[in-house]
């Protein structure tokens, strides 16, 4: 079993705690670490765990950390945990910076311990519910839409809401980035609120990308585009459907009946829909169960550091079309 310790107890610190201390199979919660004693007094009152005091304090007692801490800070507790040989769990995004991610990756190398990036809409049961579908997008669109929270103000609504889906769209596409494309504002912070990018792939795929977090509603929707075949995601209402495009041989085939039937030229073509089942499922603590199992096994994480710094290296180029376009 993996000794754990939490570092950072905000509102997504807490969650983590809570997954935590149920997850008695994968893990025995040693503590957690906060900066502000006021805060670690009341949430170790609340949770039943123990504070510590320290940092080091803390990685004297643990196999493995799971940092949920502001951003900016990613780097230096994980680095400090690394070189101490303790596995790392650490909410997205990674780092603030592709260069501290790319070093962190080496330090994680060096020291031989498991690293896993909480890019937790990897494991939306909407996502889950595509299975073993074979994809192979051409164009993807994404919609992330949310309401006003002056929670992740520090960092631009691209590393707190778009890195979600970079990250999906590159573990899907697998090909290079080819050319970067952005535009977008600040309304109300001090870094864009509101952006959408255009991400163009070496393998000729595209995905469109809008973020938003000064919306009156809140959207979270993926629209795949493959051939034969169209697929939607809503991360937000747990809903997944796929259409496929078949003959008439196919459809026989299926055993299923077509939602829609035309004739193209000489050919007669069905659009059959299929709706997979999605499963309850807590994305959080079903990453967290990923890292305990990657831990005990020796393996690579479900979400390795590479990967991580691949969606924040696009990430960067995003921001910086952002910039570049508001001189």
């Amino acid at each position: 079993m993996t000794r754990i310790g939490v570092l950072g107890t905000g509102h997504l610190g807490k969650i983590h705690l809570k997954l935590l201390k149920g997850l008695t199979s994968d893990y025995q919660l040693v503590g957690f670490h906060d900066p502000d004693p006021a805060v670690s007094a009341k949430v170790s009152q609340d949770f039943g765990v123990p504070a510590f005091a320290s940092l080091d304090e803390l990685l004297a007692q643990v196999d493995a950390v799971d940092i949920v801490t502001p951003t900016l800070s990613h780097f230096e507790l994980a680095s400090r945990a690394v070189k101490q040989f303790k596995h790392v769990f650490i909410e997205k995004p990674v780092t603030a910076t592709p260069d501290e991610a790319k070093r962190l990756e080496e330090l994680v190398r060096e020291a031989g311990v498991r690293a896993m990036v909480g890019h937790v809409e990897r494991f939306n049961p909407a996502m889950l519910a595509l299975g073993s579908f074979p994809l192979q997008p051409m164009f993807i669109e994404l919609h992330r839409l949310a309401l006003w929270n002056p929670r992740s103000t520090d960092i631009s609504v691209v590393a707190d809401l778009m890195i979600h889906d970079i990250d999906i769209v590159q573990h899907l596409i697998k090909s290079g980035v080819k050319r970067v494309s952005a535009s977008g504002t600040a309304v109300i912070a001090d870094t864009p609120d509101i952006a959408t990018a255009r991400i163009e792939f070496h393998n000729g795929a595209v995905a469109n990308l809008t973020a938003s977090r000064i919306s009156l509603k809140n959207m979270r929707r993926m629209r795949i585009f493959q051939r034969g075949a169209y697929v939607t995601v809503d991360f937000l209402e747990k809903q997944t459907e796929i259409y496929h495009l078949l003959d008439d041989e196919a459809l026989a085939a299926s055993g299923e009946p077509a939602t829609t039937t035309w004739q193209w030229h000489d050919r007669t073509r069905h659009l059959r829909r299929e709706t997979p089942e999605v499963k309850p499922v807590n994305s959080i603590e079903h990453e967290l169960k990923l890292f305990a199992q990657a831990i005990r096994e020796g393996a690579e994480t479900a979400v390795p550091l590479h990967e991580a710094y691949l969606a924040l290296q696009t990430a960067a180029l995003i921001e910086q079309k952002l910039n570049t376009t508001g001189e």
